[in-house]
């Protein structure tokens, strides 16, 4: 360990934030990283407990106490090493990842957890400016070629492990530009994506080829999925041109709330919503796109994708935002011996409700309410909990202003036609069914079709797709080649 009395000399010291002011003016991220000598003192507070618990707190393992005691001696280049070794993309995890390997931090039992993620995004944003990142290529090609169906993370990923196994990769992305969810889920003050952008190039040049626009499967007609396909591809097509077939997209069925009303307009999913300024952002011209200026806006659900509609309508303007969550308000500060190392139930206030936001918990919608086919409010009612059940509050029902209301409650599934097209089982929730076992795993029961990520786990977090991605990679390189000395 770098400093044996780190933990106890220095306090933790977050990454800081430009003022609220300013940043709601663009869509440009905002976050102002730690510095070398910052760094260096975070990583001089890991203790390199004799049993690192952030590693298995981390969806990828990414072997923390290593990179921090690199950091701390100003070995930056190995430190990227190391870093890069579990976690292919870590400018990605370093901006949006939540921290479970934070919440596991021996500090965090009595004291603040050593900042690990912003000794990661320090890590990867030096290796970038110092061109340690460079294209890897095999030493031998194989000759087996490999279809990946989705861009996002558990996709690029498995595209990358398995270039890098020297396998002939193809990936097919529905929309326009590469990155899924990364892409058009995401806002661009949380992650812009040009860290998307410069990982296309450095894969491009490992031998991977991208074909978007072209959809595999096409959806329903009522579908809200967002779709830019120009032209499609069947899954047998796929099946009889590759020798594999991996499944990485993510889970984009989003949750409705059928209450009366749900048919006024002005109500729309979350996913309608935010990759259209993305675009925009992306420098295309869009027709009809939503917008928030001067409205009343209402979302409805307490997670990252609600708020990433409350950053997004104050930067267009709102004129109000308020967000519901059923659920009671969480303590504002954990119950550390009784949740550590795991992930704990506490209030998050995010840097988009720091920007304006009223919210509200415990709180249920029982109808919308309009004129003349047009949303003017939203019914709700208090609820509690009782008994694990949810109950109403007698005379507590009141009606809200809105003229814009966001669902973003969650997604229930990936996409069933695609999954459907290519015979793939299902689990109870509309997964596709394959296990994670090391031998064998993430193998559908279609013959060499496989699936990871969103597809096979449902609605995740992006750390936990790498993991899927790299993980299926191993096993689709295992059923090519008869082994893999790809790492799982």
């Amino acid at each position: 360990m770098g400093k044996v009395t780190g933990f106890m000399e220095y306090a933790r010291l977050d990454e800081g934030y430009e003022p609220i002011g300013a940043r709601v003016k663009n869509y440009k991220e905002f976050v102002i990283g730690l510095n070398a000598d910052q760094s260096k003192q975070q990583a001089a507070r890991c203790m390199d407990c004799g049993t690192p618990f952030c590693n298995n707190g981390c969806p990828v393992n990414n072997i923390i106490p290593d990179f921090n005691d690199l950091v701390y001696r100003g070995d930056w280049a190995n430190a990227i090493t190391i870093l890069h070794s579990t976690n292919n993309f870590p400018e990605f995890t370093g901006r949006i990842c939540p921290a479970p390997c934070e919440a596991a931090c021996t500090l965090n039992v009595n004291d603040d957890a050593v900042g690990i993620k912003s000794i990661e995004h320090a890590i990867i944003d030096r290796a970038w400016a110092e061109g340690w990142v460079k294209p890897q290529l095999p030493k031998v090609k194989t000759g087996k070629t490999v279809a990946i169906v989705g861009s996002g993370p558990a996709g690029l990923a498995a595209a990358q492990q398995l270039a890098r196994a020297g396998h002939s990769v193809t990936v097919f992305e529905k929309n326009d530009r590469v990155g899924g969810l990364l892409r058009y889920g995401i806002p661009d003050f949380k992650m812009e994506k040009s860290h998307i952008d410069r990982r296309v190039v450095q894969m491009a040049a490992e031998g991977v080829v991208f074909r978007t626009g072209v959809i595999v499967a096409n959806l329903p007609e009522d579908s809200k999925v967002t779709n830019w396909a120009k032209e499609s591809i069947s899954p047998d097509e796929l099946k009889a041109q590759f020798d594999a077939v991996l499944l990485t997209g993510g889970a984009e069925n989003s949750r409705d709330l059928p209450v009366p009303g749900r048919d006024l307009a002005g109500i729309h999913f979350a996913m309608e919503f935010l990759p259209q300024q993305n675009k925009v952002n992306a420098g295309d011209k869009l027709k009809g796109q939503l917008r928030a200026d001067g409205k009343h806006v209402v979302v409805i659900g307490g997670g990252d994708t609600g708020s990433d509609c409350v950053g997004t309508s104050n930067r267009h303007g709102a004129k109000s935002v308020t967000q519901f969550e059923v659920m009671p308000q969480p303590p504002e500060v954990e119950d550390r011996p009784l949740t550590w190392p795991y992930w704990p139930l506490k209030l998050r206030t995010s840097s988009s409700h720091e920007e304006g936001c009223e919210r509200e918990f415990a709180i249920s919608t029982k109808e919308f309410v309009g004129e003349k086919g047009k949303l003017t409010g939203v019914k709700t009612v208090r609820v509690e909990w009782q008994g694990g059940k949810m109950v109403e509050v007698p005379g507590s029902e009141q009606v809200i202003k809105a003229d814009l209301v966001f669902l973003a409650m969650g997604f229930v599934s990936p996409v069933a036609t695609v999954l459907d097209a290519f015979g793939v089982s299902k689990d109870a929730r509309g997964n596709a069914k394959a296990s994670t076992d090391f031998t064998g795993g993430y193998k559908t029961n279609v013959d060499k079709v496989f699936a990871a990520g969103d597809m096979r786990r449902g609605q995740s977090l992006v750390v936990w797709a790498i993991r899927e991605g790299r993980q299926a990679a191993r096993s689709v390189d295992e059923f090519l080649m008869g082994n893999s000395d790809l790492p799982r």
